[in-house]
């Protein structure tokens, strides 16, 4: 377990990093997200050792987290460590031997890790005449090559194209259920949806959510969907359902044509569903209500726009 306790970092004025504490079991794949400038990347450079936290500890299954333990790590920096004018396969060679691997065993999972990530027609070609998302490829084979037992991914998804995107998630899905664990920040919330066992999202560098998608999704603000039959036209009652639910949070309304008049979908907030109800029975035929499920985008804008407070401990944390 990767255990990041109460890590501080200041740079200046700038409080980089408040307290922040995390952990990461075997085999999970966590999904580590927040705004620009959060302290995602900060706090992957003090485990890599890149940074000196100024307070808090960095220990893995207990111990202290030094050059030996980071030698089992794979790390993808946000600012690509790649030299250009090397080829594929030289470099990949060569960053497996920094982490102790020997020659054979370098050359060979160089070859495993290229083939794995449809680039081996490129191995013998240098890095600065790769197309950007081959690049990324390039890049987190340096991770991998070296069989490390952590992942440390920053913005690995950054630049690739969907086949991309699906072939690297697979990936760490197949890294995971070898019991390899998975911390890695990204924009690209539909894919930490998909991907991740659970999301840490901090602001200001500080945690600010730690859960499952299901459990985050549980702890947001309900919103829910009412499907009503109207007569007249879609405009008109997309009018009517605004008027009716005036003061609700976060109304949206849309309607399309019918034989006998609009079909009108209309979502809301709110922890009461009784004053959508009353209002789609007065609006017309209710045909559908339900909660909506959110997802993670939303929550993460939500999580950022709430006032500033301590966060509670979540199935992700101890108390």
């Amino acid at each position: 377990m990767l255990d990041i306790a109460n890590l501080s970092k200041r740079f200046g004025s700038l409080q980089a990093l408040d307290a922040l504490s995390l952990r990461l079991g075997d085999g999970e794949i966590v999904g580590f997200v927040g705004a620009n400038g959060a302290g995602k990347s900060t706090t992957m450079r003090i485990v890599m050792g890149v940074l000196t936290a100024d307070a808090g500890s960095v220990t893995w299954d207990g111990a202290p987290v030094g050059a030996a333990e980071r030698r089992r790590i794979g790390y993808m920096p946000e600012e690509r460590g790649l030299y250009p004018k090397m080829k594929v396969g030289e470099q990949l060679t060569y960053l497996a031997r920094l982490h102790g691997v020997t020659a054979d065993a370098a050359r060979r999972a160089g070859e495993q890790w290229t083939e794995r990530l449809d680039i081996a027609a490129r191995r013998d070609d240098e890095v600065q005449k790769l197309s950007l998302g081959n690049q990324q490829r390039v890049q987190l084979a340096a991770a991998l090559v070296s069989d490390p037992d952590l992942l440390i991914l920053d913005e690995p998804f950054s630049g690739l194209d969907p086949v991309a995107v699906d072939v690297m998630s697979q990936v760490l899905r197949e890294r995971a259920a070898a019991g390899v664990p998975t911390l890695f920040s990204s924009h690209q919330l539909d894919v930490v949806q998909r991907l991740c066992d659970r999301v840490v999202i901090i602001r200001e560098g500080r945690l600010v959510a730690d859960g499952t998608v299901a459990e985050l999704q549980a702890g947001a603000e309900p919103r829910w969907r009412a499907v009503v039959e109207v007569a007249g036209e879609p405009e008109a009652a997309v009018g009517a359902a605004t008027a009716m639910l005036a003061g609700t949070p976060g109304v949206e309304a849309s309607a399309e044509p019918i034989a006998e008049g609009a079909r009108v979908t209309v979502v809301a907030g709110g922890p009461d569903e009784q004053r959508l109800l009353e209002a789609a029975q007065r609006l017309g035929r209710l045909r559908e209500l339900g909660p909506v499920t959110r997802p993670l985008t939303e929550i993460f804008r939500d999580v950022l726009a709430a006032p500033t407070a301590s966060p509670a401990p979540t199935t992700g944390q101890e108390a």
